[in-house]
Formats: structure tokens, sequence, C-alpha cells
């Protein structure tokens, strides 16, 4: 397949690109700068230049694949409500370009859209309307295209990580490191979810290959580690006092992380497993936030 790849340079996306070659696809790869381009054709990958501000740019590489890959995202938590409206807007405007066809669109979202309102891990089969991530809208951006006839496929992902950068906890070390103490909320056995980039790559490329309309896919490793545990290793790399916060406290020392610092996200991935014999062998996030370099925080490294 020639596959139109989103994010291709990116932390997950770049890690993609040689699975999908290596499984003998084309790539496709959206890119918006000259270092970019240069990236993907070392890579081996097809270069299409473009970016999320603009939609007709993804339409475009949209029409020339055989199924698109959608990984990038603006990741300004600061301005997270409207970057979760943009990827809605790229959602819709690639999924117009792919409607009566059976071309694959993989889009990409969290796990916390499949945690059930009654509690419990989340599951691939839950789609969770009313939860508080904003993310939801690329979910529900996917279900109209969906009921529009588009086979689309929804990523759903948790912490993703390796010795450099881990998702939310990343932001999280920090903001630890400006405010000098590590803090969670409460006993800070709420829970996140994590996978390792490369087992996240994979992940990809088996659902790209056997796509089903309406399938959702958990990219989950470990299903849930304790918030707690999490602040533990980081403030014995930074070398920082761990504390507890009330809910009260949470935000003034937070800031926007706060909307996720309390929340218990456990995921499951059983299904996934299952149906795309999927099987995660990468480190786990604890084992990689002990082998981070914790003297580049902060310095872009």
């Amino acid at each position: 397949m020639r596959v139109f790849l989103t994010g291709a340079t990116g932390f997950i996306g770049s890690r993609i690109v040689p699975e999908l070659l290596a499984a003998g696809h084309e790539v496709l790869g959206l890119t918006r700068s000259d270092a970019g381009a240069r990236a993907l054709e070392a890579a081996g990958a097809q270069v299409h230049r473009g970016d999320l501000e603009h939609p007709e740019t993804l339409r475009a590489g949209a029409d020339q694949a055989d199924a698109v890959i959608h990984t990038a995202f603006d990741h300004d938590f600061s301005k997270f409500l409207a970057n979760c409206e943009k990827d809605r807007r790229a959602i819709e405007a690639m999924g117009d370009v792919l409607k009566g066809s059976d071309r694959p669109l993989l889009i990409t979202s969290g796990t916390g859209i499949g945690n059930p309102e009654s509690g419990g891990p989340a599951t691939e089969d839950v789609l969770n309307r009313n939860h508080p991530n904003p993310r939801a809208a690329s979910e529900l951006a996917g279900q109209i295209l969906l009921d529009a006839g588009v086979n689309l496929v929804s990523m759903r992902l948790p912490q993703v990580h390796d010795t450099v950068k881990q998702g939310l906890v990343s932001p999280f070390i920090e903001l630890s490191k400006a405010k000098g103490a590590v803090a969670y909320i409460g006993d800070g056995l709420n829970r996140w979810p994590a996978a390792h980039v490369l087992d996240v790559a994979k992940l990809y490329v088996l659902a790209v290959e056997r796509s089903a309309p309406g399938a959702r896919y958990h990219a989950v490793a470990e299903e849930g580690i304790p918030v707690r545990d999490i602040a533990e290793v980081v403030g014995a790399g930074l070398n920082l006092p761990v504390v507890s916060l009330t809910p009260e406290q949470a935000p003034a020392h937070f800031g926007w992380l706060a909307m996720f610092a309390g929340l218990d996200l456990p995921a499951s991935s059983a299904k996934t497993r299952e149906l795309l014999g999927w099987q995660p062998t990468g480190p786990g996030l604890l084992e990689d936030l002990k082998a981070m370099d914790y003297s580049l925080v902060g310095m872009g490294g």
C-alpha cells in the first residue's frame, strides 16, 4: 500500500515510517519543513508538503494514498482544547476524500475515551462521549465519518514513552523541575497506562494492514501505573522532594496539567492483542524514566 502518514517526522510517526517500509509499503510523509523533508528522504519515504493549519494539504495527501495514518497533533497542551478542534478539522478534511472507498483512515485518540462512566479500565468497546478529555473530539469526528461510509479506525494511545519523551509525563517532569518539587494528588494511586514507542509503531502497521471499519485499538502495554510511583522515580531523577497535594492545591501547582493529574485512566488492550496478535516487548514506563538523562530536562534535549 501507499500510506499517507501525518506526523511522519514526529515522535511516533518517525518510528512508524521504518516499520511500514520494512513491511513492504510505500510511505508518503507529511512535513512542513526542509529539515523534515530531508529526514523523510533519508528514511526512504516520499515527501508531501503541508501542515495541520492548512487542511487542503491534508486532503491532497490523502487523495494520493491507499491508506492514511494520522498521528500529527499540535502538542502545545496550554492550547489543548483549540488543538483538539484543529485535529477534528484535519480528520474531516482527510475523511472527505476517502468517502466512497474502502481506503482506511487511522486516526489517533487517547485511551481515556474508552473509560466507562461507571469506572474500570478503558476497553475498545466503549466510546465515552462525556469523558472530560477534549481529545474526544477526534473520535466523535471519526464516528461521523464512519457513519458516512469511511473505513475509519481509531488508535487510542496511553503515555507513549522512551528515555527521552513520555507523553504527559514529559511536561510533568519539566513542571516539577520548575516548581522545585514533584507532586501528586491525594494518595497518588490514580493510574496512567503506558506503552513503549516502538511497540506503538508496530501496532499502527498491524492495524492499517488489517483495518476493519469502526475498529478501535488500544496501544497499551501497561494497564496502569500509579502516578505516585511515577512521581517517586521522577523525584529521584531530579533529586527533588515528592509531595502530596490536595485537590484544592492542585490547580495552582499543575496549571493546565491539573485536568489530567488526578485522573484514574487504567486501560486494557486485551481485545487489541487478540484481534491483531500484538505483543508489546519494550521496556516499561518506570524503566525508561529511571534510564533517562534528567540533566537535559528543560534544555530541549
